[in-house]
């Protein structure tokens, strides 16, 4: 079992109390850390850069270049330039991009959640060849920090309080509302540059009728010394090895990520799994059987009885197809399938492409099995 140590490569060697203040170095100033991300330039909306979480980001990167922008969303050496595919990774890695969030809306879910929050952030600083988020921003996709974390926070808890307690069991939670709070990015990398992770984590530990959840490919020990009080639900994303080194660039190992959830667990954190994505290519159903018999192996008792997990089969996209091509084409070899896939219009209008149906039916009901093969203990709570 990873232990805080193992997972804290470059920090201290001694794991720190959880609920006091960090006794050393943190991990996010750690060697693994930097590697992941060391930001050189920083595009930012005028009044994000002067608010205090902005200020806050601006000193912890006080190497960096910092650009005036009129709108995050409007970066012209980011968003639509396909000059960025020839350093997709440096600038994942090295750019960063500060914001106000203006829209500050809760939208129903009712598949991993029952509501996804406004986002504090979104992009990413890893670099998953099928990840979604990059469509909607062009040819570059690093992190956008939105600074007013404090306005995010009090919507949410007007949101909650509005709800009351919840009526009835879902499959999203037995008792409590379920806000996923990293839709479009991943709470544990954005833990790298600010609090606004912490933030959310301590909010929703202070409203008994709601939890929040985030999904994550990233091992962030410095989550560990938080206190989540059972109110967050962390979900480890897990495949095949095998695929998450071709597919899951930038990202944790496999093996860490589920070797993290006993120590997640004993910190006060809910611990699921995404079985994410499901890639359908020669050999893919021997490979999730053991992907799942090691997780039986390795995880102890007290995590399996509480575990859950999601089933997402691969949805691609035509554009994404042709960015992959130009700076990661080995990836397109087991993702774009046109002998497998379908076109399907997204929620948000994109043309995608997904298994056909009869395919993925079939392809769903061989991971019910192989979970209840390998690992029975594994409930899912949904699978699409």
């Amino acid at each position: 079992m990873f232990g805080l140590e193992e997972l804290s490569a470059g920090t201290s060697s001694a794991a720190p109390a959880r609920s006091g203040p960090l006794v050393g170095p943190s991990f996010r100033d750690s060697p693994a850390a930097r590697r992941m991300l060391s930001v050189r330039e920083i595009h930012a909306e005028p009044a994000a850069a002067a608010s205090p979480r902005g200020q806050e980001i601006l000193a912890r990167f006080p190497g960096a270049r910092v650009i005036d922008v009129d709108s995050h969303w409007r970066v012209p050496d980011l968003h639509g330039n396909e000059g960025n595919l020839e350093r997709w990774v440096r600038v994942k890695s090295e750019v960063l991009v500060l914001g106000e969030k203006k829209a500050l809306t809760t939208r129903p879910n009712g598949r991993s959640a029952d509501w996804i929050a406004p986002g504090a952030a979104n992009g990413c600083a890893m670099a998953c060849a099928y990840c979604y988020v990059p469509r909607r921003k062009g040819y570059a996709n690093p992190i956008t920090v939105f600074t007013n974390i404090e306005q995010i926070i009090a919507h949410l808890g007007r949101h909650v309080a509005r709800q009351g307690h919840k009526p009835e069991p879902n499959q999203c939670d037995e008792t409590a509302w379920v806000y996923d709070i990293g839709e479009n990015n991943d709470c544990s990398v954005d833990a790298l540059v600010c609090e606004n992770t912490a933030d959310l984590v301590r909010a929703f530990s202070r409203w008994p009728t709601a939890k929040a959840s985030f999904a994550t490919k990233f091992v962030n020990p410095d989550l560990l010394l938080l206190d989540p009080r059972g109110r967050t639900r962390v979900r480890f994303s897990v495949m095949p090895p095998q695929d998450s080194r071709l597919l899951d660039i930038r990202t944790s190992p496999v093996e860490q990520r589920i070797a993290a959830a006993a120590d997640f667990l004993e910190a006060g954190y809910e611990v699921h799994f995404n079985l994410s994505p499901v890639v359908v290519r020669p050999g893919w159903e021997e490979d999730w059987g053991q992907l799942l018999r090691h997780m039986d192996d390795v995880l102890p008792t007290a995590v399996k009885e509480q575990a859950a997990a999601e089933v997402i089969m691969l949805t691609h996209n035509k554009d994404l197809h042709e960015l992959n091509l130009a700076w990661h084409p080995r990836a397109e070899e087991v993702l774009w399938r046109p002998d497998l896939q379908q076109a399907k219009r997204s929620e948000n209008g994109s043309l995608n492409v997904r298994y056909r149906n009869l395919d993925k039916a079939a392809a769903v009901d061989s991971v019910r099995r192989l979970v209840a093969s390998n690992a029975p203990w594994l409930r899912i709570r949904y699978a699409f």
